[in-house]
């Protein structure tokens, strides 16, 4: 296993190094650029499962998404020690309808709106 594949230690997550698709030309689409980020880093979406099953149990009556990504970008500054963490805002409701249709159940938590890009 590679460095940047493996977990890193500190805190109880599963968080690993976070891994860039190379930049196409002409330019991806957002959910091209999602599709690519996701099959490099199926953790992210793992951990943001986790952090809405706790949100979950805690009986909150909504999550943000939003909230979601600053939680896991300041838990992996913390496990990382200083490794940037590149999550792109753009990822962002394509992870909040992941989460939906993995968990459907959830669907009421969040906010989905329609998309505005492709």
């Amino acid at each position: 296993m590679r460095a940047e594949q493996q977990q890193l230690p500190g805190l109880d997550l599963g968080i690993d190094l976070i891994r860039l698709p190379p930049p196409t030309v002409p330019a991806a689409t957002i959910q091209e650029q999602f599709e690519a980020f996701h099959e490099l880093n199926p953790w992210v979406l793992r951990e943001l499962e986790t952090l809405t099953a706790r949100c979950v149990e805690q009986r909150w009556p909504r999550v943000g998404i939003g909230m979601l990504f600053e939680l896991l970008r300041w838990r992996y500054g913390k496990a990382t020690r200083g490794d940037r963490f590149r999550l792109n805002n753009n990822f962002r409701s394509r992870y909040a309808r992941l989460l939906v249709d993995r968990h459907p159940e959830w669907a009421a938590l969040f906010n989905v709106r329609a998309l505005r890009a492709d």
